[in-house]
């Protein structure tokens, strides 16, 4: 009997495997989560234009790094990575707390001004530990080009993806607005607690790392 050989060309395999990655961190359906309050909020317009600046805004991100790896971390901001899980593992706790006892309204609150969308999507929900850490893997795994173009091609499908739940919310809350109103509630509320497990993951991995690596990277007085 001949070996099984993979329907996946073997010059593909890395470039499926790292957008399986890439799009698993990035995630829609929790992308809509914490976007909540401006699916319900803003009008399909600018939602749309505010999302694709925050993706746009995170793709150059993610491509500096995709290029540049964790050296960027270590070399040039002499910082760990852990500290960076650590960092963003606080913030993520910080709105799921928020977001248990407050609903959507919690979002609302800490988003203040809304000339800046584009910029408060890209951080942190879409520019964070997990997202950067994939782009230096993509990185190492491709050539640069194709690392970037697979970038600009998973968020695209991502934003597509978000702004048909937004048309899904618009269209459903014409029929019955109070039942979406009350069922975006407790989703909010349930997903808090998602949001809340994946902040003490990160807290967990970023101080193992730290912990684990005792080479000294900020010399004290200079970089």
């Amino acid at each position: 009997m001949p070996p099984l050989t993979s329907p996946i060309p073997v010059w593909a395999e890395p470039h499926l495997a790292s957008f399986l990655l890439f799009f698993a961190l990035l995630n829609p359906f929790l992308l809509s989560i914490y976007l909540l309050d401006l699916i319900t909020d803003l009008s399909r317009p600018v939602f749309v234009r505010a999302l694709t600046g925050g993706a746009l805004i995170s793709a150059v991100v993610f491509s500096v790094f995709a290029w540049g790896g964790d050296a960027i971390f270590s070399e040039y901001l002499r910082v760990r990575f852990a500290s960076f899980q650590v960092f963003g593992g606080i913030i993520f706790l910080v709105i799921g707390v928020r977001f248990v006892f407050s609903g959507v309204d919690a979002m609302r609150g800490m988003r203040g001004d809304r000339r800046h969308l584009a910029g408060m999507i890209a951080m942190p929900f879409m520019i964070g530990p997990g997202t950067v850490s994939a782009s230096v893997v993509i990185g190492a795994r491709l050539p640069v080009l194709d690392a970037v173009l697979l970038i600009f091609g998973t968020l695209a499908l991502c934003v597509v993806l978000v702004v048909l739940l937004k048309l899904a919310h618009d269209y459903f809350k014409d029929f019955n607005a109070r039942l979406i109103d009350r069922y975006i509630e407790v989703v909010g509320r349930i997903s808090a607690l998602l949001i809340g497990t994946i902040a003490v993951e990160m807290l967990f991995e970023g101080l193992g790392a730290w912990l684990q690596d005792t080479t000294p990277v900020w010399r004290g007085g200079g970089r």
